[in-house]
């Protein structure tokens, strides 16, 4: 597969939220230049919400990330505060002045969920020369306990590997927790649930929409919804946070949806199966469909 140089010169630009600033030549120049070296290291600097929660229990239980009793006891999840990559650079160097480093005390690490370290490699990625997109999905591949199996709201990358000429999915947040074995740095076919594969699914009654689950508990297409939006909103570089997102993502939007706007998210969802090939169309809807582009949450 040849890919068009002008998708893989739109995944080599930053959007306001993977853009480095002043950090740009560090992450180009003192960083390694090994996609696994540069995952681990990104893994090693933040610790998820969930694994804050829960101490040195779970995938914690051996310590991997740190120990989390030295994490003072009021620090919080830092998602609403740490958005860009800007943001997040500026507090690891405030917090330890070596900036990216194995051995960052846990109480020096950022408390960030998958976006944010999704943002992070891209960032560093893109500064490094190489195309990489953020994805947002689902993924079955964690021990989510009590709840089962469940496809749970996730966010990983793809970069352009010219080298194969195809772009390779990783998942960095999930690579040291994985209840899979497979590769985390070239992910298999079908482990991921891309969101445009999981609505279609949905609407045709082919996948159980209670299958898909997201990280405060709520259950069903709405769910699928929101990472369609989101995948969307990545695909067009513009990786917004959780708390954003069209108004059809509203409940009392979504629970009246019509025919028309419903066979508007099918027609998006299936450009979505193959962005590469239907990218100026996906662009044309990005350049044209309000409905898609501005956001609501917050002050929006």
């Amino acid at each position: 597969m040849k890919e068009d140089k002008k998708v893989l010169q739109h995944y080599l630009e930053f959007s306001t939220y993977t853009y480095p600033g002043l950090y740009q030549d560090g992450l180009k120049n003192d960083l390694p230049d090994d996609i696994r070296e540069i995952g681990l290291l990104v893994r090693k600097n933040f610790i998820h919400r969930s694994t804050l929660a829960g101490g040195n229990t779970g995938t914690n239980a051996d310590l991997k990330f740190g120990d989390i009793t030295k994490v003072p006891w009021w620090r919080q999840p830092e998602d609403d505060v740490l958005v860009t990559t800007t943001a997040m650079l500026a507090e690891l160097y405030r917090r330890d002045g070596r900036g990216f480093v194995a051995d960052r005390e846990p109480q020096d690490k950022l408390v960030l969920t998958c976006r944010f370290v999704a943002i992070m490699m891209a960032s560093i990625l893109k500064s490094k020369g190489v195309p990489t997109r953020v994805r947002s999905g689902n993924a079955s591949y964690f021990d989510m306990g009590k709840l089962g199996n469940v496809s749970t709201d996730h966010w990983i990358n793809q970069y352009w590997s010219g080298q194969e000429n195809r772009w390779v999915t990783i998942d960095v947040d999930g690579s040291l927790s994985l209840s899979d074995s497979f590769d985390p740095y070239d992910i298999p076919d079908g482990k991921f649930d891309f969101p445009g594969e999981a609505w279609l699914g949905i609407r045709v009654g082919k996948l159980d929409p209670q299958h898909f689950h997201n990280g405060n508990g709520q259950r069903g297409a709405i769910v699928v919804l929101w990472s369609l939006f989101y995948d969307f909103h990545c695909l067009m570089n513009n990786e917004i946070i959780y708390v954003h997102g069209p108004m059809y993502g509203r409940y009392e939007k979504f629970n009246n949806l019509t025919k028309e706007e419903f066979e508007k998210i099918d027609n998006l969802a299936r450009l979505m199966q193959e962005p590469d090939k239907n990218f100026d169309k996906l662009i044309d809807i990005w350049e044209s469909e309000k409905d898609f582009r501005l956001l609501v949450g917050g002050l929006l």
